[in-house]
């Protein structure tokens, strides 16, 4: 089959990788363009276009599908299908009818819950139990398609949203290779709207910690945010970023150091604490909380700052 594709981060690279080891014809990738990245802020490609280059596959890197160029582009390579994954640009109307078999979507939620652009860091943040992929025949809603596949994991009590997206990654590639090798068994289910919750994407606003929270949200906002952007607190003014916490049963005035040792460093929640265990200053290295203590010469009784503004709660459902 000839399969075009398109898709930016390494979620996406990875069922790019798995359709062209099946042995499909990939005659061209989208993926955004280059941005800055890194402490120098240099330009930087995708993980798809540098999958793609690897691959010897024709790469295009169009401000927008919108416009003709883009479009005729999707035409002149007589594609049968267009697969999607985490792409991060809209699909007009005008493209998704391009391909005979049209646009496939690889989402990384159980549709129709987490529609939007942060479903895995949303489960997380909610508590949900599973989550999984959905493979969604796209149409101009957003992720409101019909459904041709989808299967399930669970969502372990250590998984970040970078361990999630790994798993999900490696799912989504192993189910979109399956549907591709047989599209006369395509069938669709239509999506139960009433469902429906959105997943919109994440703020820097929303990383900040609000120890007047209870410890299993701030402990599900750590995991959430890892690697990306990083929940944080501060202290003294200065930024820290809390990278690795669990849950701990010991009540305590909310923001406030309530165990400080060579083992623990605990902070007080609005039910429970947190225990800290791995976190970083600016300019620095991730680092266990007990040396971050010593450094900061953390003591029973030092009060973390409260953040500026609480986060405003996103809306969820549609």
């Amino acid at each position: 089959m000839r399969v075009a594709f398109a898709g930016t981060p390494a979620f996406a690279a990875a069922a790019l990788e798995a359709i062209a080891a099946a042995g499909h014809v990939i005659p061209i990738v989208f993926t955004q363009p280059d941005r800055p990245a890194g402490r120098g802020m240099r330009l930087t490609a995708s993980a798809v276009a540098e999958t793609a280059q690897r691959l010897g596959l024709m790469v295009a890197k169009p401000q927008t599908l919108r416009d003709d160029t883009a479009q005729q582009a999707l035409r002149d390579t007589n594609a049968n299908v267009l697969v999607v994954a985490a792409y991060g640009l809209l699909l007009p109307r005008e493209t998704l009818a391009i391909p005979p078999l049209g646009c496939i979507n690889i989402h990384a939620s159980l549709l129709p819950r987490w529609r939007g652009a942060a479903p895995i860091q949303r489960a997380i943040l909610a508590g949900d139990e599973r989550t999984g992929i959905t493979l969604m025949q796209m149409d101009a809603g957003l992720d409101t398609g019909p459904m041709l596949a989808s299967e399930s994991i669970p969502i372990g009590p250590g998984d970040t949203a970078g361990t999630l997206t790994a798993s999900l990654a490696r799912l989504g590639a192993r189910l979109i290779v399956e549907a591709l090798a047989a599209p006369d068994a395509w069938r669709t289910t239509p999506q139960d709207s009433a469902l429906a919750t959105h997943a919109p994407k994440i703020t820097r606003q929303e990383a900040a910690i609000d120890w007047t929270q209870p410890a299993q949200a701030v402990e599900r906002r750590v995991r959430a945010f890892n690697p990306a952007p990083g929940a944080e607190t501060r202290l003294g003014g200065e930024t820290i970023k809390v990278w690795e916490a669990r849950r701990a049963a010991q009540p305590g005035t909310p923001g406030t150091v309530i165990a400080c040792d060579a083992k623990a460093v605990l902070v007080g929640c609005g039910s429970g604490s947190l225990e800290l265990l791995r976190v970083q200053r600016p300019g620095g290295k991730a680092i266990p909380a007990t040396d971050f203590a010593r450094g900061a010469r953390l003591a029973v009784g030092t009060v973390f700052d409260p953040p500026a503004e609480k986060a405003p709660a996103p809306s969820l459902k549609h």
